[in-house]
């Protein structure tokens, strides 16, 4: 008997769930120009098959960041349902921040430093649907200085995830104080309490390791030293 191509179809989608779940571990680890191979390898699959599945990278990306989107825009749901203007707005910079020091890609998505499509890009537009709302409001109502615009905070992810990518494996915190000094760069006026600083030696060795990736251009292992 011939066989039928169910099995083929079922088999199909499970390499098609295997990579995307691979791909959102490699991402979170690596960022989104991590190896397809490591990829394929996690879903045990041969990279001809990721290919199959997924002919590009950005497409890739988009498929695997669905459920972060999702996430992202019910922050700026939150935010938008927040009665207090600054409150919404803050509460939302954080959220993005803190999504963005948990998960490597969502640090080259969310500042989108990683070559979109027009899909990745229609879906970041739907999440922070109504962003510009909470914007207009915070500034109306005298918390967020005059001279801000939606752009801007494309600026300020663009910053943490610069943070994030150099301070991760040594001072994971670090982004919390950025995002406190680039809260109250914004606000008018601005006076917020700080979190703790990371240590001297904590960030010599973020510093440290950031600049030796940058000279070799290859990832090097966390250095566990104190």
């Amino acid at each position: 008997m011939a066989p039928t191509s169910r099995p083929l179809r079922v088999d199909a989608a499970r390499n098609r769930d295997a990579i995307l779940e691979s791909a959102r571990q490699v991402f979170a680890e690596s960022g989104t120009h991590a190896a397809l191979e490591e990829i394929a390898r996690r879903a045990d699959v041969g990279i001809a098959t990721l290919y199959r599945r997924f002919p590009t990278r950005e497409g890739l990306v988009a498929a695997a960041f669905e459920p972060r989107l999702r996430a992202y825009e019910a922050a700026a749901q939150v935010a938008i349902a927040t009665a207090d203007p600054w409150e919404g707005f803050s509460g939302f910079v954080r959220t993005a921040c803190s999504m963005q020091a948990a998960d490597a890609g969502c640090a080259d998505v969310f500042s989108r430093t990683f070559p979109s499509t027009a899909e990745l890009d229609r879906q970041l537009r739907a999440a922070t649907a109504g962003l510009g709302d909470v914007v207009e409001s915070a500034k109306m109502a005298g918390a967020l200085r005059a001279d801000f615009v939606l752009e801007d905070l494309v600026l300020v992810l663009m910053a943490n995830a610069g943070v994030v990518n150099a301070t991760k494996h040594h001072a994971p915190k670090a982004w919390e104080r950025f995002a406190t000094y680039m809260l109250d760069a914004l606000r008018a006026p601005g006076a917020s309490p700080l979190p703790k600083p990371t240590s001297p030696a904590r960030l010599a060795r973020a510093i440290r390791r950031s600049t030796e990736q940058r000279l070799l251009g290859r990832p090097r292992l966390p250095d566990r030293t104190r």
